[in-house]
């Protein structure tokens, strides 16, 4: 009987260890299939879509009720005798058209001016001269700061990202672009091409200013979100010919 116990404890010993090379075959070939730290792909959901990014936030200022947009047409100012002196705007073989005088605050009646930011006045260079796309000039850069943005809330840095993100809103009709030769444009076709190429804005959010008889600027109305506003008492100071010179850009 000993004898016969002895053979039973061994085949109960082949059979377990038959069942546990089964088990670990059968896990060894799952993972095998798939690995553990493998990520299992998975089909698009039909009719899914990549989100669009979000525009960038417009820094916000304070302590002024909004913005106007000054445009300059540069061949007035450079055919004047300041501008004559000027040779990063005047000079060289970059040609302007419409460029950004500035950004200022403004309010509903009259703006602020030379407010005390608490921070430097002189704008660097790496920063200026970021901006001579639109703004050619260190001189004209450094003096819409210290007029006009110091009085913004920001910094340095935020209020001309603004300026540009400002600059950037607008959509400039080709008339304005590519003023090859001289023109003449009347001042209500001037606020009529700028409404049809911005429809979102408003004749009483444009004033159209000259000088000696030439386009001098365009000043555009912007919330502190920077979307179209009206503006009247901006309105109210347009230029009061009926039609103004464009000189060429040279």
């Amino acid at each position: 009987m000993p004898r016969y116990g002895g053979l039973i404890a061994l085949a109960a010993l082949a059979i377990a260890a038959a069942v546990y090379g089964l088990r670990e075959g059968a896990n060894t070939h799952l993972n095998m299939a798939v690995p553990r730290d493998t990520a299992i792909p998975t089909k698009p959901i039909a009719g899914e879509t990549t989100p669009a990014p979000r525009p960038a936030a417009v820094p916000r200022g304070k302590g002024f009720d909004f913005y106007v947009l000054s445009l300059s047409w540069s061949p007035t100012y450079c055919g004047s005798e300041e501008g004559r002196g000027n040779r990063q705007q005047c000079g060289g073989t970059a040609d302007y058209g419409l460029i950004v005088h500035g950004l200022w605050p403004q309010n509903e009646t009259g703006y602020p001016e030379f407010c005390s930011s608490g921070g430097q006045e002189r704008v660097p260079d790496s920063l200026g001269r970021s901006l001579f796309d639109i703004m050619p000039g260190m001189g004209l850069i450094g003096h819409e700061w210290r007029k006009h943005g110091t009085c913004s809330g920001l910094s340095q840095q935020d209020y001309f990202q603004v300026t540009r993100m400002a600059y950037e809103r607008i959509n400039i009709p080709a008339a304005l672009k590519t003023g090859k030769s001289s023109t003449r444009l009347g001042t209500e076709q001037i606020e009529s091409i700028l409404v049809a190429a911005n429809p979102d804005l408003g004749k009483r959010g444009i004033a159209v200013t000259c000088d000696g008889g030439k386009l001098d600027e365009i000043r555009i109305c912007l919330t502190k979100d920077l979307t179209f506003r009206d503006c009247l008492e901006v309105d109210r100071n347009a230029c009061r010919l009926k039609s103004v010179d464009l000189p060429p850009i040279d």
